[in-house]
């Protein structure tokens, strides 16, 4: 494709309590490394899984690879090439051992169930956990678990990665080992995480959600004694004064915000 291979068109979402995105237009291009950041409650999970049909927008449209997207039917292709790594690995590991979690997308995608486990292990093996295929799932540490995680992911060979907080529980080694690998990879990702120096060192653009919407964001790599991620925001000139929500400052060059960094829910 020559176009973006996903794109949100004025996409809007409301839960029952608040709006959490509005008029949100994004497009992921092939080969971005993409990295969406923002306070937590922002509604950047919230976007991933509108993305692949988790949730439908309220307003707006998603087109991804290609085409509109609308009913359930149309997300079943986009789910099969757009892998979602889950905020919390236990929404995405639920079955008896390792190796089956990893192969049961492979499978589902319709492979033989020779190819699912050679699909599987060879996953395995691109985040150094060989020997894992007969471990029980429930019984691994967090970290394991992230890892596993994102290997389910990985299993089936998707052309977009769309990584929710994938560094969570991941000590020192385990967190070089995906940086590392994601690094290699040619596949076009969306990131969403607090973790500031693995986007730094990983993403190719940033964005960042506020007050529901997008803005352009540049990640910069300082040390400070608190915890925030520091950005600026560039908002075009002739861009109009709610495109950053609230009381964003008439015709800014560029716009500093502080987005707090603390563990939890990503919204």
């Amino acid at each position: 494709m020559s176009g973006p291979l996903i794109s949100l068109h004025g996409v809007s979402y409301r839960y029952p309590e608040r709006e959490v995105l509005h008029a949100v237009d994004l497009d992921l291009h092939p080969g971005e490394r993409l990295a969406l950041v923002g306070a937590n409650g922002a509604g950047k999970s919230t976007l991933l899984h509108l993305i692949v049909g988790l949730k439908r927008p309220s307003a707006g449209e998603v087109l991804a690879f290609g085409r509109v997207r609308r009913v359930e039917s149309d997300f079943r292709e986009v789910r099969a090439r757009a892998g979602l790594l889950f905020q919390d690995s236990d929404d995405q590991l639920f079955c008896p051992t390792v190796l089956e979690d990893v192969a049961f997308g492979p499978l589902n995608l319709g492979r033989s169930a020779a190819q699912a486990r050679a699909d599987a292990l060879a996953a395995l093996s691109l985040l150094g956990l060989e020997g894992f295929g007969a471990r029980v799932t429930h019984r691994l540490s967090a970290g394991e678990k992230r890892l596993v995680a994102l290997t389910t992911v990985l299993a089936m060979d998707p052309d977009v990665l769309l990584l929710d907080e994938p560094t969570n529980g991941l000590d020192a080694p385990a967190r070089a080992r995906l940086l590392g690998h994601l690094s290699g990879s040619d596949r076009t990702m969306l990131i969403c995480s607090h973790d500031q120096p693995f986007l730094i060192a990983l993403a190719t653009r940033a964005v960042v959600l506020q007050q529901g919407r997008v803005a352009a964001a540049v990640l910069h790599a300082h040390p400070h004694t608190h915890r925030h991620t520091h950005l600026h925001l560039h908002v075009p000139a002739d861009a109009p004064h709610s495109s950053l929500g609230g009381d964003a400052p008439p015709h800014p060059d560029h716009h500093r915000a502080e987005v707090e960094e603390t563990p939890g829910p990503g919204g």
